[in-house]
């Protein structure tokens, strides 16, 4: 009978520390959502107004409006019977009427609300002067065509970038002082360039001087029709561009990557497997690379989610379809939908990434805890 009593006392506490784990975490999803939801409200708004010039764009577009139907009135011959009087009420009148129907007459930070609640709707709209390739102004189908190049062209490059990183430097932080290990110490301050100004040297190398490789663009013209020549022409114009981008970065990822591997590399435990005679392969896989498993996972993570944003200068200066040239045409032109919707997706994806970056942390590594609770083992 004591020995029941015993157990059921035993069994309570742990009951409790289960609601309790359970109530600690919900309690931290639900603050880290509303606390992302409200940098993400904060960015988007902040995105509007400049977007919008604080309202100045609004000045312009009126600007444009009243040209528009001074043309239109100057072209059209029965206005020559009209009085300069009548003409100016007419077009007045005009220019009244298109402004109401845009919304135009209502104070901006009233609509700036409403652009607000649209964009964290995903209610995207119309483009005020893009045009998607078939002729569409839904800012999801200029999106949605522009959003393919990009997954190509930075997907292959940042991929390439990322792995050849990793494993260079976990190469050479084995061989630490080596002359491969001072090369690439030397040559880190090289990425301080941009990858744009190593593609401008690309193309005066291999397509002005040599005339290897096309200057830019995503395909020939006309186009291959078959699927391999198609292929084989987008890959030949893709190696200029995602030269640049690896030459601009490789350098300093390795330098930091192989940082980060030596410090861990110093720690006393993996001295101590040394001596138990494990092999390299075991110790860096064990204590290396699983201690730095949720730096990978995060480095990884922001750079498939900047992904969407593209290289806004590269892809212009290779004249590369995608979502950073887009961005740029958006910006020359103040076509504030499209800028607004590309700032909208992107903040969305990076909350969400962050959210669920918190919860692989708690599984990847034992030592987080969702919340801050519990004590580190």
């Amino acid at each position: 009978m004591l020995n029941v009593e015993a157990t059921q006392a035993r069994a309570v506490p742990r009951r409790s520390g289960a609601g309790s784990n359970l109530s600690r975490v919900l309690r931290y999803t639900l603050v880290r959502g509303l606390t992302l939801l409200v940098t993400v409200v904060i960015a988007v708004y902040l995105t509007i107004l400049i977007a919008n010039g604080g309202g100045y764009v609004d000045q312009m577009r009126i600007g444009q409006i009243r040209e528009q139907v001074i043309l239109q009135m100057g072209s059209d011959p029965e206005m020559a019977l009209l009085t300069v009087q009548q003409r100016k009420q007419l077009e007045e009148e005009r220019v009244r009427v298109r402004v109401e129907q845009l919304g135009l007459d209502r104070p901006f930070m009233i609509r700036s609300f409403e652009y607000l609640w649209d964009g964290l709707t995903l209610n995207l709209g119309s483009a005020e002067y893009l045009l998607s390739d078939s002729g569409s102004r839904q800012v999801r189908n200029i999106l949605g065509e522009r959003l393919p190049s990009t997954l190509l062209l930075m997907g292959t490059s940042q991929l390439l970038l990322f792995f050849c990183a990793l494993f260079v430097a976990l190469f050479l932080s084995r061989r630490y002082g080596s002359f491969l290990d001072k090369l690439v110490i030397a040559l880190a301050p090289n990425s301080a360039a941009p990858a744009w100004f190593y593609g401008l040297f690309l193309i005066l190398i291999f397509a002005a001087l040599l005339g290897w490789l096309p200057y830019g663009g995503m395909i020939d013209a006309p186009p291959p029709q078959e699927p391999l020549p198609r292929a084989l022409s987008i890959a030949k114009h893709m190696i200029l561009p995602v030269l640049s981008m690896f030459i601009a970065n490789i350098f300093a990822s390795i330098y930091s990557w192989r940082t980060f591997f030596l410090i861990y590399s110093s720690e006393d435990y993996v001295e101590m497997a040394k001596a138990k005679g494990l092999s390299d392969r075991q110790i860096e896989r064990r204590y290396v690379l699983r201690p730095t498993l949720p730096t990978i996972i995060t480095s990884f993570s922001l750079m498939i989610i900047t992904l969407w944003v593209g290289a806004i200068v590269l892809e212009t200066v290779f004249a590369w379809p995608g979502i950073g040239r887009l961005t740029q045409q958006a910006i020359n032109l103040y076509d504030t939908p499209v800028i607004v919707a590309n700032t909208v997706i992107y903040a969305y994806l990076l909350a969400v990434t962050l959210f669920l970056l918190d919860i692989i942390y708690s599984i990847v590594d034992p030592r987080v805890k969702l919340g801050g609770g519990g004590n580190r083992s």
